[in-house]
């Protein structure tokens, strides 16, 4: 059982969010007295989070669910510099104009996840930029830059990692720590934010701030963080073999997205119930207690449970039917992703590797080749095993459309235009 009294953290606990916490107690105590400002930051690099950010959203929700205010911080600031937490080499330096693209579509995959407004307990999507690209250097030098150690921070597993490995850590991203530190007592003195969380990755970073603040007079600050989710088989979430698992559906279907949660490898099912999912902890106990066959009901219900939530109710239980038509009955579901050819080029044939390119099924046509002499390659449900094989007009359903698949759990519809 969970040793918190707070509504938040007794949550947080039980359903497995919980790596690291700064001070268990007076975090504890301080959301039972009061509603809480808490935020997250999120870095801006494309127009889309994916799912591996999932988990850092569903913490914003049950905050705002149990009573307090979250904040989804955007970096539009420290996106001009890029955090280099963990990574192998300095990240490409983008341009405002496309870190305000990224921003917009940024903010619609928040859109079902927390209730924005201007209550004591709606959220806020906040922009770095607001404050960072004001800064007076000289000042923020005098002001914050003192209260840094640089012996302490070469001593962060971030940096490490870039000096061990002899790889260029430059003065530029040295600089991001300063500023992640020093968004957080901006958000104090804005918001009255009082707790940080993220990944455990950003553990250094998060209690750089908590000192700043401690150092600069700000009140008691606090951190929580989450674990960093592999699948059971060491699979870094939000990645699937063709790609990483976009929230927005212009990038990634509303079918594909159910399907890689609908692929939930067996030992994971119970543990992303609770973790991606607002289903009660007694019904996910039940649906955990379930084996055999009975696994992939239950991994449907994960798969329509988190893609209501970012997709709506009706989308996801649209991707189910798709998917119960085209595996369990055999029958052509007209919601399948589809791929549109022009019909003159479908008149005149289209090589079959090719077409699998197109169609997104493979990445050459030397991979197609492979799929097809793997014997997991089928059109219209026949399969094929000639590489050489032309798609053509006379390959079109009765609805029009030619149905592509790629093993078992790929399908792609080609329609001519």
């Amino acid at each position: 059982m969970s040793a918190f009294k707070s509504d938040f953290l007794h949550t947080l606990s039980e359903r497995g969010f919980i790596h690291q916490t700064s001070d268990d107690s007076g975090l504890d105590a301080l959301l039972r007295k009061e509603s809480v400002t808490a935020y997250i930051g999120f870095d801006p690099t494309a127009s889309s989070l994916h799912a591996g950010s999932l988990i850092q959203i569903m913490m914003l929700h049950w905050f705002q669910k149990t009573g307090h205010r979250p904040i989804a911080l955007m970096g539009g600031g420290t996106g001009m510099i890029g955090d280099p937490s963990f990574k192998d080499e300095a990240r490409q330096l983008m341009t405002p104009q496309k870190i305000d693209e990224n921003l917009a579509g940024i903010r619609r995959n928040f859109s079902n996840y927390l209730n924005f407004g201007d209550g004591p307990t709606d959220a806020m999507m906040v922009n770095n930029a607001d404050w960072l690209m004001d800064i007076n250097y000289v000042e923020f030098l005098r002001d914050v830059g003192r209260h840094f150690s640089v012996n302490r921070m070469l001593t962060f597993d971030s940096v490490k990692l870039r000096l061990d490995r002899e790889q260029s850590l430059s003065f530029l991203e040295f600089n991001y720590m300063i500023l992640q530190a020093y968004d957080f007592v901006e958000l104090n003195k804005r918001y009255e934010c009082r707790l940080q969380m993220g990944g455990s990755d950003q553990w250094g970073n998060i209690v750089n701030g908590i000192d700043l603040g401690h150092r600069m007079g700000t009140p008691q600050l606090y951190a929580v963080t989450s674990p960093l989710l592999t699948t059971s088989s060491g699979a870094k979430m939000g990645k699937s073999a063709s790609g990483a698992v976009w929230l927005s559906a212009d990038l990634l279907s509303v079918y594909d997205f159910w399907q890689y949660w609908r692929n939930t490898e067996d030992a994971d099912v119970g543990r992303f119930l609770k973790l991606y999912t607002v289903l009660p902890m007694d019904e996910i106990k039940r649906l955990e207690a379930l084996g055999g066959t009975e696994i992939n009901e239950v991994k449907k219900v994960l798969a329509t449970e988190v893609t209501a939530i970012l997709h709506g109710r009706a989308a996801a239980e649209e991707a189910a039917d798709t998917a119960r038509k085209t595996f369990e009955e055999g029958t052509l579901a007209e919601n399948l992703p589809a791929v549109e050819v022009p019909a003159a080029e479908l008149g005149n044939g289209i090589g079959l590797l090719s077409l699998f390119v197109t169609a997104g099924l493979a990445g050459s046509n030397g991979e197609a080749r492979r799929h097809v002499k793997g014997g997991a390659v089928r059109i219209n449900d026949a399969p094929v095993s000639d590489e050489r094989r032309v798609v053509g007009e006379a390959d079109l359903t009765d609805d029009g459309v030619v149905k592509l698949s790629l093993g078992k759990k790929k399908h792609m519809l080609v329609r001519p235009v």
